[in-house]
């Protein structure tokens, strides 16, 4: 027999499930809209810095309820003590030290918010920071330098007595008094090289002595081919870029190879052409030799940037390899007083952000790319170029006064 429900019961079976959905309901309520702004809190509070040492500060709103409200505050100083900039808050300590109370100020609408701050004398001198640095400069250049004190909590002291300049690893000289520097004639980096020194204090700086990329080859740098008498050309080559014969008229193989640009034959324009390539050609010979190479042949060194010379004829048998260091505008000039001559499969590889364009091959009569050569550069020679089969240049050939010869499968693509 079913037992009867008592009343009891009953609301026992009422009262707990709607207990549990109030509580599921406070659970689930909505987000509070907070308020009206009430007060601004702004931290650190209260801040010690040394003498012009900075800090960012920061304001936090609340309604009245302590609900928080967004602010984008002004800022100021109302009690001295330093500077502050009026949008981000960031504090910049004076030169006079005490206690500066509720001085950094933080404003929305009529309510603001206040800080303290204390600025205490900063400590002795513990490091010096020299800049640039690294510098760079052009040969015989010149490069500024600054140096900066700091105490042992990075505060920004007086460095005194001045500091005295001083080269302690080459590159160039330097005024003892001004710290300007003047770099030297040789190429390279001279890590830490620039010194700047009070007392028992020094900090140093590295210093990079580099010539421009170039030098300029006017309008011949449309050409990734110009001769003096004559271009030939076997089967399967490529020219991706113009052509000039001066002040020889004639080009043989033309089709079957191709040429993508324009070809300029015994013209004015290839006459111009000319010109400046024996412009840039001179700049190359008269620069200083900064190596010399020794035994001639590249091949199986990695160089970084700079002048390198042969008195009669240089080689690339197998891979040399030309490290940028990092410097997109690192440069490469060899000098050969004769000839320059690659073997089969030779590679000139470039790293560390080296670049064809800045790579110069000042020949002294005549080049010959061996089969297979994969070519990096501009070769200035002053006779002839000979592309063996299957060679590529990423570069120029350009020939002052004699014949470029092209075989099989060649291609010159500029840089």
């Amino acid at each position: 027999m079913l037992r009867m429900l008592t009343a009891t019961r009953l609301a026992r079976l009422i009262v707990i499930p709607f207990t549990a959905l109030l509580v599921a309901a406070c659970e689930h309520q909505d987000p509070v809209s907070p308020g009206p702004l009430a007060t601004i809190t702004v931290t650190p509070n209260p801040q010690s810095l040394p003498i012009s040492a900075v800090q960012p500060f920061v304001a936090t709103g609340r309604d009245a309820d302590g609900n928080l409200v967004a602010i984008t505050p002004t800022w100021s100083v109302v009690a001295s003590g330093g500077s502050i900039n009026s949008s981000s808050g960031l504090f910049t300590a004076g030169a006079v030290t005490g206690t500066f109370a509720s001085t950094v100020q933080a404003t929305s609408g009529g309510i603001s918010g206040f800080a303290t701050v204390t600025v205490t004398a900063p400590g002795g001198l513990a490091r010096i920071t020299v800049s640039p640095n690294p510098g760079n400069a052009l040969i015989n250049g010149t490069i500024q330098f600054t140096a900066a004190g700091q105490d042992a909590t990075g505060a920004v002291v007086p460095i005194s007595p001045a500091a005295t300049w001083s080269v302690v690893a080459g590159g160039g000289t330097i005024n003892a008094t001004t710290g300007l520097f003047t770099a030297g004639t040789t190429l390279g980096t001279f890590p830490n090289t620039v010194r700047a020194t009070s007392g028992g204090i020094s900090g140093f700086a590295t210093a990079i002595v580099e010539t421009p990329p170039g030098p300029s080859l006017g309008t011949a740098n449309a050409y990734g081919i110009l001769a003096g008498s004559t271009v030939t050309c076997v089967t399967g080559g490529t020219i991706n870029a113009a052509v000039g014969v001066s002040p020889g008229s004639t080009t043989t193989g033309f089709p079957p190879c191709v040429i993508t640009g324009p070809t300029n034959l015994a013209n004015p324009a290839a006459a111009q052409a000319q010109l400046d390539l024996t412009t840039a050609y001179n700049a190359l010979v008269a620069e200083p030799c900064g190596t010399t190479v020794t035994p001639a042949d590249l091949g199986g060194r990695t160089l970084a940037p700079g002048v390198y010379c042969a008195a009669t004829s240089l080689a690339v048998t197998g891979t040399v390899t030309l490290d940028g260091q990092g410097n997109s505008n690192a440069r490469f000039v060899f000098q050969m007083g004769s000839t320059l001559t690659t073997g089969t499969g030779a590679n000139v590889a470039l790293i560390g952000g080296a670049q064809a364009k800045n790579v110069w091959w000042q020949v002294g009569s005549s080049a010959t790319l061996g089969t297979g050569t994969t070519f990096r550069g501009n070769i200035l020679a002053l006779t002839t170029i000979t592309l063996v089969d299957n060679a590529t240049m990423l570069g120029r050939a350009l020939a002052r006064n004699g014949a470029v010869s092209l075989g099989t499968n060649n291609t010159i693509t500029l840089p």
